[in-house]
């Protein structure tokens, strides 16, 4: 009986040792993840021409506090999260904006960013990502809108990842 319990003794401390962190156990900070959304701003008037948003601040709508990256700059470009535990996701993109004394300037359009998620294995390490499929993006009519147009890049546009810009607003 004393050797079955120097034996479990021995058949769990090889368990435990044989069970430690393997190099793959750490998800590498270049495997792509969840993607964000790339959103360019193009020109009206010269519509192969981007052109900057001065002043933009973008926060999400429900959100009391503006993206960090995106709090009062000027840009051509911007990446949005979206949200994956819903089927959409709306932004605040304010254009020239200004906060004197609690009074607000510039103007702002609301975006709507609609989808389908999908979950995708990506290694036991890093776990799942979600990738987003059909992806639409409407603009919310206020009568004063500064954005004019969108074009998505791709039909039936999904974002997988962050390599292109995925849709195009044209102010």
């Amino acid at each position: 009986m004393k050797h079955y319990k120097i034996l479990a003794l021995v058949f769990g401390i090889i368990t435990v040792f044989s069970m430690g962190c393997e190099p793959d156990d750490i998800c590498p900070e270049s495997t792509a993840t969840t993607p964000n959304l790339i959103i360019r701003f193009y020109d009206i008037s010269n519509q192969d021409s981007k052109k900057n948003v001065f002043n933009l601040r973008v926060q999400g709508v429900g959100n009391d506090n503006p993206l960090t990256d995106y709090n009062i700059v000027t840009t051509d470009s911007i990446v949005l999260p979206l949200k994956t535990n819903a089927s959409g996701t709306q932004y605040a993109l304010h254009k020239e904006y200004s906060n004197l004394d609690n009074i607000l300037g510039g103007n702002e359009d609301l975006i709507t960013i609609n989808y389908s998620t999908e979950q995708v294995y990506v290694s036991r390490a890093c776990g799942y990502k979600t990738v987003f499929k059909n992806v639409t993006l409407t603009i919310i009519n206020d009568g004063d809108n500064w954005i004019q147009s969108k074009e998505s890049i791709n039909d039936n546009q999904s974002v997988e990842d962050e390599k292109a810009a995925h849709f195009k607003l044209y102010h």
